[in-house]
């Protein structure tokens, strides 16, 4: 008799069509992404309407793909789990819709899974020995969240960003400083030649509660720094800049994260989503963990970006659980993190 589980994970949340085959919630039979990337640098950022319909186009060949990959048919899969949100709703309508018919038509479970908790689970993949409890630090695009994952699917968020999540800085600092699209790894990239100690830039610290964060000051800084230095005819340094401004964002980040990990009593660390992938971040939360005998875990930075390989841990995990969801499962753009 075959223990195995096996999840045919959907993902399409933003601009990556992604689809993946997960056995038993930690091995990757196949992870397929297929991104748009080049398509939006040419508008500056990820258009909707554009990305759903190239969903459309690419989503049948990339799950064929990774069934193929994966060496499975459909008869061979125990479930399907797909993002349901957040995200673009047009995006994630065209995953969610997918999923349900080849729910329907195979009569295999449909499990729907929260992309920010997918991020979460990435880090199962590659740390075996990782489970709940620890703390978690969540940075990308939309989100930059302190969560403590109590258990597998069971979040308690004991900060969030007040105003710009650290990756919406990092994206508006790359286009003031004329990096253009995507900003965060091109800001990553440009850093390594600055130095980080050029300019100094705000850090926020938010009274009363020690684990928020808020970029929105730090991105104001950079902004006023350009414009003084254009009004001043000062030629400007965008080593510098992005060095400096990488270097506030993570020292707030790194600072919070292992004060809550400390004030907590909890001695593991994890950190997911799209800036997990940052260099500078691994590095001064890898240093910062040292130091306090905090264990430190990430995803490679395939699994940090969008993909489906997160999705079917995350998928699993629910699955085992008992969750299931109809044929009236919907895309909900703003699904909050522990929603169900």
């Amino acid at each position: 008799m075959n223990n195995n589980i096996n999840i045919l994970a959907i993902e399409s949340s933003c601009d990556e069509t992604a689809a993946a085959v997960v056995k038993n919630g930690r091995t990757i039979l196949s992870n397929v992404i297929s991104s748009q990337i080049a398509l939006h640098t040419l508008y500056g950022g990820v258009v909707p309407e554009i990305a759903s319909r190239k969903h459309i186009e690419k989503i049948n060949q990339v799950i064929k793909q990774a069934l193929s990959e994966a060496n499975v048919t459909l008869q061979d899969i125990d479930a399907i789990g797909v993002t349901y949100g957040p995200g673009l709703v047009g995006a994630l309508l065209v995953g969610v819709a997918e999923a349900k018919a080849i729910s329907y038509g195979t009569g295999k479970p449909l499990v729907g899974v929260h992309h920010i908790e997918g991020h979460v689970s990435a880090n199962y993949i590659e740390h075996n020995d990782l489970q709940p409890p620890f703390l978690c630090l969540i940075v990308s695009g939309g989100h930059t969240h302190l969560v403590i994952v109590k258990d597998y699917g069971v979040y308690e968020i004991i900060g969030r960003t007040r105003d710009d999540a650290a990756g919406e800085a990092f994206d508006k600092v790359a286009r003031a400083i004329g990096l253009g699209y995507p900003g965060g790894p091109k800001i990553d990239k440009l850093a390594k030649e600055g130095n980080k100690k050029g300019i100094v830039f705000p850090r926020a610290h938010i009274e009363g509660s020690p684990y928020d964060f808020s970029f929105s000051g730090v991105k104001s800084a950079v902004l006023n720094y350009l414009n003084s230095c254009e009004m001043k005819k000062e030629e400007v340094n965008r080593a510098d800049i992005a060095a400096s401004f990488q270097d506030a964002v993570v020292d707030v980040l790194v600072r919070n994260t292992i004060a809550a990990a400390k004030d907590f009593n909890l001695d593991q660390i994890a950190i997911a989503g799209g800036v997990a992938a940052n260099s500078a971040l691994r590095e001064a939360m890898s240093d910062g963990c040292k130091e306090q005998g905090i264990k430190l875990c990430y995803p490679s930075p395939i699994y940090c970006t969008d993909n489906a390989a997160m999705i079917g841990v995350a998928a699993y995990y629910e699955f085992i659980k008992g969750t299931r969801h109809g044929l009236d499962l919907n895309a909900v753009p703003n699904l909050k993190i522990g929603q169900r």
